[in-house]
């Protein structure tokens, strides 16, 4: 059953929400530059802050989930994105370490529900070989803020200040409140009702399929990748490559835009392989590894380039293949799971994703304190191939699992 137009443009105001979400999550490292001269900031002390919001996006993962498959995805998202736009204006007034921790830790908590409302909207909304495709659609908005983020935020902090740049854009997220409220009013979900009656899945039930570990496994190691990129990028353009803050955002905006076409690219590709008559599981494995073996060539040739555009442009073809593989890990969750536990299984993922990025953030601070970009970049370029383990080691075979099968703890020969 093809998707109705009112899936797509539910899809679209996704889209634009993913897109706000990164805006403001992505003001940070735009002025990071800026904030290390005017309060004097180390690299190692900016770790801090970047922890401190992936240990929000971490512990607030599985009560977001949660409450998304209670109350579905209509409801979460206006919540959720009134919390994000008025702790990241809070920043504005932050002067120390500490307290842009603290408000970067709420904001976390808030932004991590963004994502497993958006894969439960797709699961619910969309057929197989429409998810992936909408997923990038939804998913883009990621690149597409990374996109923007730079420039705007640039702009702002050149005329206005720093304070000004995580005010202003906040602003947006409350404007985005407007067409979702008259859009997504509660209505009956004509594709739940065609699935079977569903058992109730505790959070206890989902940890016992291997299944869930595969996906678990492909995020942990896919998410870091491009959390990486997102919040050292602009810093490794100015101090690693010499450019200035305008420079650097016109090349971290190109960089940003080459990798979001790995979203919908990934999802367009992935979808068409199916139209041709492949397997979802084949479609599905195909597009993830193509993706890794870009991620992985392109991240390990960035500190090598001769010139900071080739940089730049390799760093934007290491997000590509890094969305790819993104793109494909959440087109698993809704191939694989069943509507009920969606917004859950996603919130898993991303705790496995944010203790990794937690750990990133901070040896990568570290690295470059005590010796420079050169060893973050070669471990980062081995990420991909253990989130390819994941999935072909552990969930092996892209294919529905009904709730009785996880209630039961079907699935269990692990590897």
């Amino acid at each position: 059953m093809a998707a109705t137009f009112h899936a797509w443009w539910i899809a679209i105001l996704l889209l634009v929400s993913m897109t706000v979400n990164f805006m403001d999550r992505l003001v940070l490292g735009s002025v990071a530059p800026t904030l290390q001269s005017a309060l004097h900031f180390s690299n190692t002390q900016y770790s801090y802050i970047v922890f401190a919001f992936t240990l929000g996006m971490t512990l607030g993962q599985i009560p977001a989930g949660a409450l998304i498959d209670r109350v579905g995805f209509r409801a979460a998202m206006p919540g959720l994105c009134v919390g994000w736009s008025l702790t990241n204006a809070l920043q504005a007034l932050a002067r120390t370490v500490s307290t842009f921790s603290g408000l970067r830790f709420v904001m976390g908590m808030f932004e991590c529900g963004n994502y497993p409302a958006g894969v439960k909207a797709v699961g619910e909304l969309f057929p197989a070989d429409q998810s992936a495709f909408a997923l990038g659609i939804f998913n883009s908005g990621s690149i597409l803020g990374s996109v923007i983020a730079p420039p705007v935020v640039v702009f702002i902090t050149m005329h206005y200040g720093w304070r000004a740049a995580f005010f202003l854009p906040s602003l947006i997220g409350l404007i985005w409140l407007l067409p979702w409220f008259k859009t997504c009013r509660p209505g009956p979900n004509r594709r739940a009702e065609a699935l079977p009656p569903q058992e109730k899945i505790s959070l206890r039930n989902l940890l016992r399929p291997r299944q869930v570990w595969g996906v678990i496994l492909m995020r942990a190691f896919t998410g870091p990748l491009t959390t990486f990129y997102w919040f050292w990028l602009p810093l490794y353009l100015v101090r690693g490559r010499g450019l200035t803050l305008a420079s650097m955002a016109g090349m971290a905006s190109l960089a940003y835009f080459l990798g979001g076409l790995g979203q919908a690219g990934g999802g367009y590709f992935s979808g068409w392989l199916i139209r041709r008559g492949h397997s979802v599981d084949a479609a599905r494995k195909f597009t993830c590894t193509l993706g890794g073996l870009i991620a992985t060539v392109c991240t390990f040739l960035v500190p090598m380039a001769g010139s900071a555009r080739v940089a730049g442009l390799l760093a934007g073809m290491g997000i590509l293949g890094a969305n790819v593989m993104s793109n494909i890990q959440i087109a698993v969750i809704t191939d694989v799971f069943p509507p009920s536990a969606q917004g859950r299984v996603t919130s898993l993922t991303g705790v496995s994703e944010g203790l990794m990025n937690m750990g990133v953030s901070l040896s990568t601070g570290f690295l470059v304190d005590h010796f420079s970009f050169l060893p973050v970049f070669m471990g980062a370029a081995g990420l991909p191939a253990l989130a390819l383990w994941g999935l072909f080691s552990w969930v092996r075979k892209c294919q529905p699992m009904l709730p009785g099968e996880i209630v039961r703890g079907a699935a269990q020969d692990w590897p």
